[in-house]
C-alpha cells in the first residue's frame, strides 16, 4: 500500500520547515523519504505511517507509550527505529510528524560518519 498523497504532501511540508541544512526528500526503501547526506532520518511507512531514527532509549519510549509501534524489517527488529501512526486530525499529525523528524534530524546528524 502506497502511503496517501496527504502524507506525502506533510512529508514534503516537514522538509520545508526543518531546512536548515543540507536534508532531501527522496527514495528510501521504495518509499517517500527524508535524508541527510547519506543518511537516513525518516521516510514513510504503508498505511500512512512516518517512520523515524530516533536514539534507542527514546524509541523505547514511545513504544512503551503506546505513540509508536516498532519497525521489523524481514525477521529482523530496528532497535532505533519507530512507526508513528496518523493522528485523528491532521493538524496534530503535522505537529507530532514535525517534532519527531526533527529529534529524528538531530539523532541522525549527531551519528559519526
Amino acid at each position: 500500500m502506497r502511503p496517501s498523497q496527504e502524507a506525502l504532501d506533510l512529508l514534503h511540508a516537514i522538509a520545508d520547515v526543518l531546512q536548515d541544512g543540507p536534508l532531501t526528500v527522496g527514495t528510501m526503501f521504495r518509499s517517500p523519504g527524508l535524508r541527510t547526506g547519506s543518511k537516513i532520518v525518516a521516510f514513510l511507512g504503508s498505511g500512512d505511517y512516518l517512520i523515524v531514527k530516533l536514539p534507542k532509549a527514546r524509541a523505547q519510549e514511545l513504544i512503551a507509550a503506546g505513540a509508536a509501534g516498532p519497525v521489523t524489517m524481514g525477521k529482523r527488529t530496528m532497535r532505533e527505529w519507530v512507526e508513528v501512526p496518523s493522528a485523528a486530525d491532521p493538524e496534530s499529525t503535522a505537529r507530532q510528524w514535525t517534532a519527531l523528524t526533527r529529534e529524528a534530524l538531530a539523532y541522525v546528524r549527531s551519528l559519526p560518519g
